[in-house]
């Protein structure tokens, strides 16, 4: 499976806000951040809690603090599925 992102892209996270299972924190939801690696490919978690098996890349994300949360000098890194993320 080909990864679409590399270490440096600059991502966008989805704004979709579903009626069911997402691992794509409400918080980090339309927020820019910065692709520092890799963790594997795995199903999309919430397909598979609707019973749907269907692997993908996920990325290791670098957010800001400041752009998550709108103070804080640190960063946060999130471990997101390839369906989360466009280009910015």
């Amino acid at each position: 499976m080909s990864e679409r992102y590399a270490t440096g892209d600059r991502v966008r996270t989805s704004t979709v806000d579903p009626d069911h299972h997402t691992r794509l924190p409400r918080y980090a939801r339309g927020r820019t951040g910065t692709v520092i690696g890799t963790d594997g490919v795995h199903p999309l978690a919430d397909l598979r809690a609707q019973g749907v098996e269907r692997p993908q890349p996920v990325y290791l994300v670098r957010f800001s603090a400041q752009e998550l949360f709108g103070r804080g000098d640190h960063d946060v890194t999130l471990s997101l599925w390839e369906d989360y993320l466009s280009d910015e």
